[in-house]
């Protein structure tokens, strides 16, 4: 219940909110939350060019090898969707 109140707060919309957690997630290394929240992007409307971008900018604060790591588990969840 705490986690869809914090979404409500403010004026950031469902796709925005879960391309901003898709960073968190790559930041934090977490592989089940990057993918879940990829799926969560999609199903907001975002594009699989904006989940790249989101998951590129990664790359100089977490650093190249995380940042493969999540396009990878990304792209699986993006093949399943289509």
């Amino acid at each position: 219940q705490i986690a869809k109140a914090v979404d409500a707060y403010g004026p950031l919309d469902g796709k925005t909110i879960e391309l901003i957690k898709i960073g968190l997630s790559v930041g934090a290394g977490r592989e089940s939350a990057t993918r879940s929240h990829v799926r969560r992007a999609l199903q907001n409307g975002a594009t699989e060019q904006e989940i790249e971008q989101a998951i590129l900018l990664s790359y100089n604060t977490c650093g190249w090898p995380r940042m493969v790591a999540a396009w990878t588990w990304a792209r699986q969840q993006i093949e399943r969707g289509q």
